[in-house]
């Protein structure tokens, strides 16, 4: 598990490019992913020491203000994102079923890495603006009461950088739902 990640969200598929050339040439990171998300927007997440990431996304933003829609590091991230973000989480055991949703693809993650972090959750899938509009999603599971908390600490976090859409916590989802999501 790297160190640390962070992230880079633009308006335009062109700067997003550039700005993961600018990142990858800045500091010694990893690109893990560079793509664009929907309406055409493009993200840039990079892996590696905090200083590095640290270093290249705030090269990116430097260049490019004017068509950044957000940004993030996260040091230490919480192990369940990457499978959550690639969709290879296994749920187990599921008492509450916490949904969580944003405006943008950086908040989501953050979002995300709070829950994990602040109760004992399993972080199922992280949608990251994929046929979505831009907005994001996740979905989390564990016992009603750490979902709640870990759902509510997360909402707080983003809702002051005016990110959060709306939320809800599940108890006992039916199998039904659960087919319909996983």
């Amino acid at each position: 598990m790297p160190k640390a990640i962070g992230m880079v969200e633009y308006f335009n598929v062109t700067t997003g490019v550039q700005a993961a050339d600018i990142m990858s040439k800045t500091a010694e990171v990893e690109i893990i992913t560079a793509m664009t998300v929907c309406p055409g927007k493009y993200i840039v997440i990079v892996s590696g020491a905090l200083s590095a990431v640290k270093a290249a996304v705030d090269a990116a933003k430097t260049h490019f203000p004017a068509k950044l829609v957000d940004s993030f590091i996260l040091g230490n991230p919480h192990e369940d994102i990457f499978p959550a973000m690639y969709g290879s989480s296994d749920p187990g055991e599921v008492s509450a079923l916490g949904i969580l949703e944003t405006f943008t693809a950086s908040s989501i993650i953050v979002a995300a890495d709070i829950a994990a972090k602040t109760a004992i959750v399993k972080l199922i899938e992280l949608r990251i603006a994929k046929g979505m509009s831009g907005k994001s999603y996740m979905f989390i599971t564990g016992e009603v009461a750490a979902v709640e908390a870990a759902i509510e600490k997360a909402k707080q976090a983003i809702k002051e950088e005016g990110t959060y859409l709306d939320s809800a916590v599940i108890a006992r989802p039916t199998k039904d739902i659960w087919k319909s999501i996983l």
